[in-house]
C-alpha cells in the first residue's frame, strides 16, 4: 500500500530540480501522485476502507494545492509536470 524507499528515491531522482533536493513542489506531487496511485489500487478490493479514503481525500487535496501553488508561480513548469505524471486536469 504504501511506496518502497527505492521507488521513493526514484522519484525523488527523476524530479528534483537541483542535486539533493526532496522538497519541491514537483517531487512533493510526484511522491504524492504515487501514493494515491496505490491507494487507488487499494480501494478496487477493499471498498469499504473508509479510514484510508480520507487519507486519499487529503492527499489529493494536498496535491492540488501543490499544483495550484506551481501553476500561480509558473505555468511552464505546471504544464510539464501535468504532462509527465499523466494527471487530468
Amino acid at each position: 500500500m504504501s511506496i518502497t524507499p527505492e521507488r521513493k528515491e526514484a522519484l525523488i531522482k527523476d524530479y528534483a530540480t537541483k542535486d539533493g533536493d526532496t522538497g519541491s513542489p514537483e517531487v512533493q506531487i510526484a511522491i504524492l501522485t504515487e501514493r494515491i496511485t496505490n491507494l487507488t489500487e487499494h480501494f478496487k478490493s477493499h471498498k469499504k476502507d473508509n479510514h484510508s479514503r480520507r487519507g486519499l481525500l487529503k492527499m489529493v487535496s494536498q496535491r492540488r494545492k501543490l499544483l495550484d501553488y506551481v501553476k500561480v508561480r509558473d505555468e511552464p513548469r505546471y504544464r510539464s509536470i501535468i504532462e509527465r505524471l499523466g494527471i487530468r486536469r
